[in-house]
């Protein structure tokens, strides 16, 4: 049988996925775009040889970047997501009956293609009347503007490439001018295991600009570590209090997983002094 050998720059050991078929090859104006099927996970999708998405775990990732810091805002009616070409963001995101708009940003449109082609229940969003799509890179989108969103997600591929824009000291000055008064921000940041450094970079550099920064975390099987961070910051509120009734539709996130998947508060402190030595 064909395999797959993944290429994650960020990670110490390879992944490996058995390849009942390649469906899908090709190259956009920004990176290589696969689409393989496994046994197991069903179809996956590979960015620059790396796996963003597969059938079968695909709602870990995306409820838990989405529902957590959706759930900590009292009302949050205009959100915006950056990058997560395939939509499964932007499907989370509309879960939440406050939405009144979502800015779907992303740079590479041939990965919304892709994915509506061979992933159409994780892209049902993206057509919604509410959304208002913009090809175009994400920190150029949220420049100049002022307290006009409530919510700020980030879903990138890895902290390299293209993608390093929307994790400097700039954008994140441009997301807090852009947000509301209770407005909120989450991004991804890898792995504890594998990648400590980068998440503590994420960290630091947050706290340079926002007076409230946290970091919770969820497992997720094909990404490299497995224990995978997130990163959110707030104008006002804590995070780690849900202030609305769950959405409906979730496979994974409830209120016991919101409140227990922030670090607790010691191992926190730790994290940010790096006194940890793991």
């Amino acid at each position: 049988m064909i395999r797959f050998f993944e290429r994650d720059p960020y990670s110490p050991i390879q992944y490996v996925y058995e390849v009942e078929r390649v469906l899908y090859k090709g190259k956009s104006q920004y990176q290589e775009i696969m689409v393989i099927e496994n046994p197991y996970f069903g179809k996956i999708l590979i960015l620059d040889g790396v796996v963003q998405l597969t059938e079968r775990d695909e709602f870990f990732y995306h409820e838990m970047l989405v529902h957590v810091i959706m759930h900590s805002h009292p009302e949050p009616k205009r959100v915006v997501v950056i990058g997560g070409g395939d939509g499964g963001a932007v499907r989370e995101v509309l879960r939440h009956p406050t939405v009144e708009e979502v800015f779907f940003v992303e740079l590479d449109r041939e990965v919304t293609e892709v994915s509506k082609r061979f992933f159409p229940t994780v892209s049902s969003g993206v057509d919604d009347p509410k959304v208002k799509t913009h090809n175009m890179d994400g920190a150029e989108f949220v420049k100049n503007r002022n307290q006009e969103f409530d919510i700020v997600i980030v879903d990138s591929t890895d902290i390299i490439g293209f993608a390093k824009s929307l994790f400097t000291v700039e954008f994140f000055r441009a997301v807090k001018e852009a947000l509301k008064a209770e407005g909120m921000f989450v991004t991804l940041s890898e792995s504890l295991h594998f990648h400590r450094e980068l998440v503590l970079d994420v960290q630091d550099t947050l706290r340079l600009v926002f007076p409230i920064v946290d970091l919770y975390t969820a497992p997720i099987a094909t990404y490299a570590g497995n224990w995978w961070t997130f990163s959110c910051a707030s104008m006002s509120l804590d995070m780690r209090q849900m202030r609305r009734e769950p959405v409906e539709g979730t496979r994974f996130y409830c209120p016991e997983v919101h409140h227990q998947a922030f670090l607790p508060k010691g191992l926190y402190e730790r994290l940010l002094k790096r006194e940890l030595d793991w």
